[in-house]
């Protein structure tokens, strides 16, 4: 927490603002000072190669993916995701000023977490989302000769003061990373990700094609 408050100036604003998340369900512990800095961000970049993105999952593969989850969530936990994910997701529309950008592996959709009709969920309110205009959604697909982010999926966020943070996780852990080095290292990868990605248009022609396969 320090380090991250040292970053933004001191001024407090991110210890305040985790306290007021610290208190809300739905959020994981190494989450909650990334979850303000989105409230922050300017520009937003997710690169994804195991799920669909959360700002981007309807409630149906947000349920499908807590079906999954071991050790197995509480009623009460599932409906407190689900309605944390559905608040995020106002993100979006709530914010038309922040530019989001997502890169999003072809194998998370060809996978069909949770079966057809959530796949085909997911699809439509990709390509509603897709047609915002502060939105650039771009699928990676499955047969490249070149790829920058192997080591796994990474958010980037841009303030308004010009500051970059970016995030990382994994099993049990999430990563806050506040060092200007390694997010500028974080964001050449993400910025090498767009050129063998399909364009926003091919991208949504391929959502498209998929949808009608189902």
């Amino acid at each position: 927490m320090d380090a991250a408050e040292g970053v933004l100036g001191n001024t407090g604003a991110l210890r305040k603002a985790f306290g007021r998340v610290a208190r809300q369900p739905g959020f994981a512990a190494w989450f909650r000072k990334w979850a303000d800095l989105e409230r922050q961000a300017i520009s937003f970049d997710t690169y994804e190669c195991r799920l669909v993105p959360g700002l981007l999952q309807p409630e149906l593969y947000v349920r499908a993916v807590y079906e999954n989850a071991l050790p197995p969530p509480t009623d009460g936990e599932v409906e407190a995701q689900v309605a944390r994910r559905m608040e995020r997701q106002q993100l979006l529309q709530g914010r038309p000023n922040t530019a989001f950008s997502f890169i999003i592996e072809e194998s998370v959709l060809l996978r069909e977490l949770g079966g057809p009709e959530v796949t085909r969920s997911v699809l439509d309110q990709m390509l509603e989302y897709a047609d915002l205009r502060n939105v650039d959604l771009q699928i990676m697909p499955l047969q490249r000769k070149q790829h920058a982010s192997l080591a796994g999926p990474l958010q980037i966020v841009e303030t308004a003061e010009g500051r970059r943070f970016a995030y990382v996780e994994g099993h049990m852990s999430g990563w806050l990373i506040t060092e200007p080095k390694d997010v500028t290292a974080l964001h050449q990868r993400y910025a090498r990700l767009r050129s063998p990605a399909l364009t926003p248009e091919d991208s949504a022609s391929l959502l498209e094609r998929l949808r009608g396969d189902l």
